[in-house]
């Protein structure tokens, strides 16, 4: 059985960046070494570039990254996954991951049904991550990371 896990607990000095980049990268640098993005957005002053055709955890995915005039302020993954099993799979290898990484998360109370959402975040002096997986809406797992000042400008204080 696997639990929501909404609550954090790791470590405050953990090095939170997105794709090895640290927060504040240009978009510039970024490009550099990233190559050509296959898409690029602005809107509500942030510029968005997309990566399709990514190998992250072991798993096919795209990418989109987020700059504001500071540089680099946050990123999303998106799983490639072909059925539930591989879905729920790919869900608890990256959570795996991102435990041993930032630490472990405290759990909710509660039982967990079938079909649900899963979730696990960690709320870190240097960014936000955030884990989820929707097998009820067949969502592919998604994970977004967001650098302190983008994490505040989405969640206030």
């Amino acid at each position: 059985m696997l639990a929501i896990a909404p609550a954090l607990y790791a470590e405050d000095d953990v090095e939170v960046a997105f794709h090895n980049f640290k927060w504040g990268t240009s978009r510039d640098a970024f490009i550099a070494k990233m190559g050509k993005p296959v898409l690029t957005d602005e809107i509500n002053g942030f510029q968005s570039l997309v990566y399709d055709n990514l190998i992250v955890s072991g798993y096919p995915a795209f990418m989109v990254v987020y700059f504001s005039k500071n540089g680099l302020e946050g990123g999303t993954y998106y799983f490639h996954t072909f059925n539930l099993d591989e879905l729920m799979k790919c869900y608890t290898d990256v959570q795996k991951e991102l435990i041993e990484k930032y630490g472990p998360t405290r759990l909710s109370d509660g039982i967990i049904k079938e079909m649900r959402p899963y979730e696990t975040s960690w709320d870190l002096k240097n960014g936000y991550v955030y884990l989820k997986v929707n097998t009820r809406r067949n969502e592919p797992v998604t994970l977004w990371y967001s650098s302190p000042a983008l994490t505040k400008m989405m969640f206030g204080s």
